[in-house]
């Protein structure tokens, strides 16, 4: 069954298989886009790489530099100050197509990060009760950035032959009605889902992440949940830290079970579980291609 678009001419395939719960053990990586033994570590293009995630793929790959070889995309200069970036970070605007050429050129993978950010409207009072408004830049809109902005990174990506594309969305897009899609009349999860949608159509190997709540806490504690069709939504265990959601994203570029899968993640509370270490086996439980 397809979901109407709220919008004519477009429409939303839902997932269709089963939730899937990660396990621990020991693995070893096979290398699907990283440095073969001897070889040149690969080039992973990260845009979006000055926002709160997207800093830290790009610091974890740096930290791996016999694996990886980091490149950033950000938007202004200022966010290439804020994450110290040198010649391996540009600047570019993902809405322009030709802005981007110079980053995406001879990478191996491409780590896509960017989203349209709402902004509060001014006056707002919280001791008057009420809720607060939201509003987006003009041109700074979801279906600017977060779908015609992911189209053309997809398309540059793929006219040069990348190995594999991992895009990072949000859990929520088979709800036409969840609440973020209200935020400034953008709605936010339905331009996600057609970026999405795109990925999975391309031909091009991908990874498809729709992360839960993020969390600004350290990674590596928790045992992490896989699921699909927003089920974990329906839980208490529908957060996520981005330190982990930064290291799924490097895992993805490291095992071939990987590849062709999208999933929802989230993690359990710290304490609860067994942190996880074997995401071979994580990946290779997931059923689902969207």
């Amino acid at each position: 069954m397809r979901l109407s678009s709220p919008f004519s001419g477009h429409t939303l395939l839902p997932p269709r298989h089963r939730v899937v719960s990660s396990r621990r053990g020991p693995g070893r990586a096979a290398l699907a886009v990283s440095a073969a033994a001897g070889g040149l570590p690969a080039t992973v293009l990260v845009t979006g790489a000055g926002g709160r995630t997207g800093q830290i793929v790009y610091k974890k790959l740096k930290e791996r530099a016999g694996q990886f070889t980091a490149r950033g995309l950000v938007r202004t200069q200022d966010s290439k100050g804020k994450i110290g970036g040198g010649d391996d970070v540009l600047v570019g605007d993902i809405r322009d197509l030709g802005s981007i050429a110079a980053a995406v050129e001879g990478i191996d993978a491409l780590v896509i990060l960017t989203s349209a950010v709402p902004k509060m409207k001014p006056g707002f009072d919280p001791s008057k009760g009420g809720r607060p408004e939201f509003y987006f830049d003009q041109g700074s809109d979801p279906e600017q950035v977060d779908w015609l902005g992911q189209k053309n990174q997809i398309d540059a990506a793929k006219s040069i032959g990348v190995k594999q594309i991992v895009l990072v969305g949000s859990m929520g897009g088979t709800d036409l009605n969840h609440p973020l899609n209200k935020l400034g009349n953008g709605n936010i999860l339905v331009w996600k889902r057609k970026a999405e949608q795109y990925l999975a159509d391309s031909g091009l190997p991908y990874t498809i992440i729709r992360a839960g709540g993020l969390q600004d806490k350290d990674g590596g504690v928790r045992e992490l949940i896989i699921g699909k069709d927003d089920e974990i939504l329906k839980t208490e265990t529908k957060t996520i830290a981005r330190a982990d959601v930064a290291e799924v994203c490097i895992q993805a570029l490291l095992f071939e079970e990987a590849r062709f899968k999208a999933f929802d993640l989230a993690s359990k509370p710290e304490g609860e579980g067994t942190p996880t270490t074997d995401f071979k086996s994580v990946f290779a439980q997931i059923a689902t291609r969207f």
